[in-house]
């Protein structure tokens, strides 16, 4: 009777955890929900060295199944279910052991490689293999192997594994100095739909990090490719709304061709800086941020471009927030993205300078780059979209003003560029001179927090957003008669995406600056179709440091 009645509390008490990790947990779809999701920033810890690796599951359903190995033993948990929450009764995780230097006994032994297969990484020679090579390495769960040494300085050696961490998705890629993906994906049973999960390591200490000054040629030109909504995801992504229908055999996976898009402009135009101007992550579709980071990252490391980058939206809808995904991003090659002032809202309110030719240390060029947030705080309202908070705009005004007397001492006209994700209310002023097409409503705030105002007044010339994907236009706002200020839309470059309104091919904005004449030309490179080698909507919008009105 009393083993009765404790099976019976047992299988209560398992079902009413089972329900509220449904309720609180999952949506009506069995979705992991992104507050559910660990944020997770490895990183090395200095004078810890790595001692062993391993794999652990569970069932989510069983109050006596747990992933969990005894921090005593100096197991840390990589905070990443390697099922990705989509496995409704599993969870896996990867564990690293680390211990100190000083600490080491004659049993311990350092972790010198990592790799994940079916079969033993030593493999065999034509007599058979060696016994001594193939018991160094040690099998683990899920296919992982470990090799370690007991050599004592193996922890200050070269080839000591320094760094474990889990990325996703059969285009998973590395972006960190010093880190690669190892072996195959883990053998997990989660099933075809949950993106695969690969270990990657990073060997030896710290690497130097390229941060490029980003510098005016010597002939005078500086040219900005602006990437807006890229949306990629965890794994190769899905579609939407692509052209032509019968691609590649009706076959379209909307990473890597957003990718290959942005790879063909960029050898061909050779751009001296991309912004990202929001959106480069699909949150709904990202249940692993980071991941979705490395692709585009990797991109422009590859060709050793500069980069800077805001938040749309979409982008913290997935693992991470917005304050973490900085905290990487400002760790990676070429990367010159900044979270900006803490006091302030948003992530990623700052400035860059482009210096002048040759060795001047005067700024020509300044980009100003601000966060406009997501949803509106106060959907009663104003309905729709978040805005420009007022500190953000005070900061403008003070950076500009405080950068005034410096940008004097540049020999030619100095220009101020800015960019934005979600474009500003006078976006939708259809007295605006159009160059380009305006294809969807635009989904500005209903709340004006008067930035387009501060930017007229503090001598920006030029506004680029993204956020409505079809949209293509440059427009020109007027201020007392004249040409105040253009305001312009990247078009969408991501087919993870929507794209729809009548049919849209993506395209990429270029903005080359003159800095001999003081002028800014601007056009797009489309992805498919007749256009697909020329300039399309090209314009002169500012000259002589002024902006002027469309040529005939």
């Amino acid at each position: 009777m009393t083993r009765r009645i404790v099976r019976t509390i047992v299988q209560v008490t398992t079902a009413a955890v089972f329900t509220f990790f449904v309720v609180f947990f999952l949506d009506r779809n069995f979705r992991v929900l992104p507050n559910a999701l660990h944020e997770y920033l490895p990183s090395h810890h200095a004078g810890l060295v790595i001692t062993d690796v391993t794999v652990t599951k569970c069932k989510s359903y069983n109050l006596f199944s747990s992933c969990a190995l005894d921090p005593a033993l100096a197991w840390h948990r990589v905070d990443k279910d390697l099922f990705l929450g989509q496995s409704l009764f599993s969870s896996a995780y990867l564990h690293v052991r680390r211990k100190r230097e000083e600490e080491l006994g004659p049993e311990d032994r350092v972790v010198v490689d990592v790799s994940v297969g079916r079969l033993n990484p030593a493999g065999k020679d034509d007599k058979g293999g060696k016994a001594e090579e193939q018991e160094r390495w040690e099998a683990r769960p899920a296919g992982l192997w470990v090799k370690r040494s007991s050599k004592r300085g193996a922890s200050d050696s070269k080839e000591a594994v320094t760094g474990v961490d889990v990325l996703f998705g059969d285009d998973a890629t590395e972006a960190r100095p010093g880190w690669r993906i190892v072996g195959t994906s883990l053998l997990l049973d989660g099933g075809s739909s949950i993106p695969a999960a690969h270990v990657t390591i990073k060997r030896g200490g710290e690497q130097t990090v390229a941060k490029p000054v980003p510098r005016i040629g010597d002939n005078g030109r500086f040219k900005i490719m602006q990437l807006a909504d890229l949306h990629l995801s965890t794994g190769v992504g899905h579609c939407r709304d692509y052209l032509p229908a019968d691609w590649n055999g009706g076959r379209c996976e909307a990473d890597p061709r957003t990718l290959d898009f942005v790879s063909k402009i960029l050898e061909e135009e050779r751009p001296n800086l991309v912004v990202l101007s929001g959106d480069q992550v699909n949150g709904e579709t990202a249940p692993d941020t980071q991941s979705a980071i490395f692709k585009y990252a990797q991109l422009l490391i590859k060709h050793k471009i500069p980069y800077v980058s805001i938040f749309g939206n979409h982008d913290d809808e997935g693992s991470m927030s917005r304050a973490a995904q900085m905290d990487l991003i400002e760790t990676l090659p070429y990367s010159l993205s900044k979270a900006g002032p803490a006091d302030i809202d948003g992530v990623g309110n700052y400035y860059i300078e482009v210096l002048g030719r040759g060795h001047s240390d005067h700024s020509a060029l300044t980009v100003y780059l601000l966060d406009t947030h997501a949803y509106s705080p106060n959907e009663k309202k104003f309905k729709g979209y978040d805005w420009l908070k007022k500190n953000q705009i005070d900061w403008f005004r003070e950076t500009a003003q405080r950068l005034r007397k410096p940008h004097k001492a540049y020999t030619h006209v100095h220009l101020n560029v800015a960019f934005i994700h979600i474009p500003l209310p006078e976006y939708r002023d259809g007295k605006l001179t159009f160059v380009g097409e305006w294809k969807e409503p635009v989904t500005a705030p209903v709340f004006n927090s008067g930035f387009r105002d501060a930017l007229v007044e503090e001598n920006v010339v030029m506004v680029g957003c993204g956020h409505d994907h079809v949209n293509e236009y440059c427009g020109l706002s007027m201020q007392d008669d004249k040409p105040g200020l253009w305001m312009c839309y990247g078009g969408a470059t991501g087919f993870g995406g929507y794209a729809g309104y009548g049919g849209y091919h993506r395209k990429i904005r270029m903005f080359d600056f003159d800095m001999n004449e003081g002028r800014i030309t601007t056009w797009k490179r489309v992805e498919y179709g007749e256009d697909v080698d020329k300039r399309i909507d090209e314009l002169i919008m500012v000259d002589a440091g002024r902006p002027i009105a469309p040529m005939e």
